[in-house]
């Protein structure tokens, strides 16, 4: 397949996704001279993606289960379009072997993984049992699809709280914590419904509930040419509901032992499957940086902006060349990262209720702009927000040569965003970036759930958050006043807030 790929050239791509992430696709195909191919349902009809690309094709009613969900008029429209590749972007069929398996069998370009290894990693367990063999430490847990008293029996065993999640799961769907043995049989039930509506598949299984956990994820890479490299870690403990809030590259709580030693291990995991393209090898890290398996995403993250500011890599571009057969331009396993980067997801809910998701039409829309500020979106003034699609209207991306300057430039960019016409949360992301715990990097996956609040600025922050927050403040501070004094001419050394530095550093660690 190798060298079949090596042979062909890529000349039109057609991108089976919709939104952001299409809009995203197209404009690294443009960098490339690459023809486009937009697909869209009746609902999407005026949607910047349509409008970007070099042509675009109805498939169907809004339902994505009429639409982009159906593999039969995807490849359809790609025969119609005389697409030579098809890209999935994220959600929908992105992670559907069947789809990755369809599209190759019509003689097509899949960019992304084989469809083993989608299907391998797709399955909670299989992927599981098949990166434990290659000595990738996972949480302790069961297999899937037991009867309700081995369930009950191993939850005794592995000890409370626990999680029950769908077998072929994902985004949160068919999840349930259980903190004791009353509540198992409900949850059980719960999660099985929830999965089968989800997925078509109602099996679930525990494992261990790491509290107070942080979620870490590595972005990677493997090309058809034996290389498999990483690319350094992003944060992605801000969520709420087991969906992904704000994430950053790199992590506050990783040091550069642990960094090397997780990043090894994803190539790891990576390889066990024989991966290729980009991939996600996602983490749970305990307080005491024990780190655990969690899943693999067989596909580009919505995240992966963060990568591509701190590395100067563009990923989609990457994935392209993969497909091609060609090697990557990387070939070493640990990259540098060079400074900071923070992604907001700006999606159309309600912070102040309950984060109750809104529909309607954006009457005006000014997107922040400047050095170190990223959008990507795919909406519009007079775009309307409809309830058939994921809630995100935009993500905002911003870095810095530090945290403390990725933060305050984020905060100033948030200021400047402006949606009018339907609630969305940015009023949330900035509450969150005034809080103490947040600046000082102390958060795990259930700050936000239960110790933030929009009403309230932060309960009883510790002593240790309010100097760390000082002290990230006073260093931006310092650094600005360095480069004014620059700038004017001055050429003076002060030294006097390494002190604070190392009382920094010693605080982050």
């Amino acid at each position: 397949m190798a060298a079949e790929q090596a042979q062909t050239k890529i000349k039109k791509i057609l991108i089976a996704n919709r939104g952001e992430i299409a809009v995203r696709i197209i404009r690294a195909c443009r960098d490339l001279g690459i023809e486009t191919v937009a697909i869209y349902s009746e609902a999407d009809r005026t949607s910047l993606h349509v409008r970007y690309a070099d042509e675009a094709i109805l498939i169907g009613p809004p339902r994505p289960g009429e639409s982009y969900l159906r593999i039969d008029k995807i490849l359809a429209a790609a025969k119609q379009s005389g697409a030579d590749a098809i890209h999935p972007g994220y959600g929908f069929l992105s992670e559907r072997a069947e789809f990755a398996q369809a599209v190759m069998d019509d003689g097509l370009i899949f960019i992304g993984p084989s469809p083993h290894a989608i299907a391998t990693m797709g399955d909670k367990q299989t992927a599981r049992e098949t990166v434990k063999r290659a000595g990738v430490p996972v949480v302790p847990g069961t297999d899937p699809g037991l009867r309700d008293d081995d369930i009950l029996a191993a939850a005794q065993h592995i000890g409370f709280p626990v999680m029950v999640k769908a077998a072929a799961g994902g985004g949160g769907k068919g999840m349930r914590v259980v903190y004791g043995a009353d509540d198992l049989s409900e949850s059980l039930e719960m999660a099985r419904r929830e999965a089968e509506n989800a997925f078509g598949d109602g099996r679930v299984y525990l494992e261990k509930l790491v509290e107070g956990a942080r979620h870490i994820e590595f972005q990677v890479l493997a090309d058809t040419h034996g290389h498999t490299i990483h690319l350094g870690e992003r944060e992605c403990s801000i969520q709420r509901r087991h969906q992904k809030l704000v994430e950053e590259a790199p992590s506050v709580f990783l040091d550069a032992e642990l960094r090397q030693r997780m990043g090894e291990t994803a190539i790891q995991a990576a390889r066990s499957v024989d991966y290729v393209n980009a991939g996600t090898i996602e983490y749970l890290v305990d307080k005491d940086k024990n780190y655990y398996f969690l899943e693999m995403n067989t596909r580009l993250q919505v995240e992966h902006p963060v990568t591509e500011l701190v590395t100067g890599l563009d990923l989609v571009k990457e994935q392209i060349r993969i497909a091609r057969g060609r090697p990557m331009r990387m070939t070493h396993s640990v990259l540098e990262p060079k400074g900071w980067a923070m992604e907001c997801r700006i999606n159309a809910e309600d912070p102040y209720n309950n984060f109750l998701p809104a529909v309607g039409k954006i009457n005006t829309l000014i997107m922040p702009s400047g050095p170190g500020v990223r959008g990507d979106g795919g909406v519009y003034s007079g775009y309307e927000i409809t309830p058939y699609y994921d809630s995100m209207i935009a993500k905002l991306i911003c870095w810095g040569d530090d945290r403390p300057e990725a933060m305050l430039r984020m905060r100033s960019a948030l200021s400047e965003f402006t949606i009018m016409g339907l609630k969305h949360n940015i009023p949330f992301h900035l509450s969150l970036l005034n809080s103490f715990s947040f600046i000082a990097g102390k958060f795990d996956t259930k700050f936000v759930e239960d110790r933030f609040s929009m009403t309230t600025y932060e309960q009883d922050p510790s002593e240790e958050e309010l100097e760390t927050a000082a002290i990230a403040a006073t260093l931006y501070a310092h650094r600005q006043r360095q480069l004014a004094g620059q700038i004017v001419g001055r050429n003076e050394r002060d030294t006097s807030n390494w002190k604070w530095l190392s009382r920094w550093e010693r605080l982050q660690r």
